[in-house]
């Protein structure tokens, strides 16, 4: 198996938010620095997005263009029968994630955009099981209503809660991407749009009767938070026991956001970026009733997944999170000091669009990358 050792180089960026919350600092195990090995798992594939592990190790992934794969022992199989995608722009077979009690059930989720009456793309939520290399039982649990119809904005994650529910996360579709009070879409501020939001489900995809219930409703619906543009990381953070996001801003404004039931994240209305043709969005990137970032990249890295360390193999690295860099090709290591970003690293510096990041049951780092699709796994030694 091809692999190299990684040079550990690390660069202080500006641009660093802190928060008021209290929790247990950087739980690293040691101040020594691990010495890291990468392997090429798999290459030469279209865009990996989604990654996540079976009970005996195998490691499942998505191609964009509407294909799963097995991983197993340095051998890929296909996994045939995956209904088909619309794959434009940005659209495609997005997340994966497997569930927890899979043993049990064999239940497997997947986010994708499809095509509606009208010709226009969609966004939906399904699970399936896998019997003998192919889908089956294909069940559709959340889909939108209205069209994207720009092909962009379809986020998205999918990750299970210690209280067994199912969060996931979608982009603002609609008619295109603007900031501003007068944008023209506003999906992601409505509290009826699928659009721009981080959903919460039981894994038979009905609505919790805790979910909150927002303003202009008179019950739950799926929407646990709101106010978000192109979320493409969402993590759920073991050290202090809250849902982490991190989505795209338009130009400047990545975000790192902890989600707070009924929260509010502000776009299109507020934002620490500019509109891409130059024009502000808000003179003031904050806003009564909406929460703050807690940390932001400017120029935009381009953030898509999110993970944090906590095996002890990585030494000092526990406790750290993991994002990836699409634009600038990178694996950022951010070192932290409860819930404020002290420190980023740069990891695999040119290595391709980092797509997603996850870390193995066997306690090692899996990053997914672009140009060509591959999957290289880091090592500690």
């Amino acid at each position: 198996m091809p692999h190299s050792y990684l040079a550990i180089a690390a660069f202080m960026l500006s641009g660093l938010f802190s928060c008021s919350r209290t929790v247990e600092d950087n739980p690293g195990t040691s101040a020594e620095e691990p010495v890291v090995k990468t392997e090429t798992l798999v290459n030469n594939y279209e865009i990996i997005w989604g990654m996540d592990f079976l009970p005996d190790g195998d490691l499942l992934f998505t191609e964009k263009k509407g294909k799963i794969h097995r991983y197993s022992k340095g051998t890929v199989t296909e996994i045939t029968g995956v209904p088909a995608v619309n794959n434009g722009g940005q659209g495609g077979l997005l997340d994966l994630k497997v569930h927890p009690n899979y043993a049990q059930n064999g239940w497997i989720y997947c986010t994708y955009s499809g095509t509606d009456n009208t010709g226009k793309g969609s966004w939906n939520l399904a699970r399936f099981k896998i019997t003998a290399n192919a889908v089956n039982s294909w069940q559709s649990l959340l889909t939108t209503t209205s069209p994207n119809g720009w092909q962009g904005h379809y986020g998205s994650r999918i990750v299970f809660g210690p209280d067994n529910l199912l969060y996931v996360s979608v982009g603002e579709g609609g008619p295109g991407t603007q900031g501003g009070a007068n944008s023209f879409n506003k999906n992601a501020q409505s509290t009826t749009e699928i659009w721009g939001k981080v959903h919460r489900l039981t894994d038979d995809g009905l609505v919790p009767g805790d979910n909150p219930i927002l303003p202009g409703n008179a019950a739950p619906n799926s929407i646990y938070s709101y106010g978000h543009r192109n979320p493409q990381g969402l993590a759920w953070n073991p050290f202090t026991n809250e849902l982490w996001e991190t989505e795209h801003g338009p130009k400047g404004g990545d975000e790192v956001n902890i989600i707070r039931k009924g929260a509010n994240y502000g776009w299109p209305l507020v934002s620490y970026g500019i509109n891409y043709d130059g024009t502000t969005i808000s003179e003031n990137p904050e806003m009564t009733g909406v929460d703050k970032p807690i940390h932001t990249w400017t120029p935009s890295i381009a953030t898509c997944g999110l993970a944090f360390i906590t095996s002890n193999k990585f030494k000092a690295w526990k406790g750290n999170m993991l994002v990836g860099s699409l634009v600038f090709k990178y694996l950022s290591r951010l070192e932290m000091s409860g819930n404020r970003v002290v420190k980023e690293n740069k990891l695999l510096e040119n290595i391709g669009r980092v797509r997603n990041v996850k870390q193995g049951p066997d306690g090692n780092i899996y990053v997914s990358v672009e140009g060509p699709g591959r999957i290289i796994r880091l090592v500690a030694e």
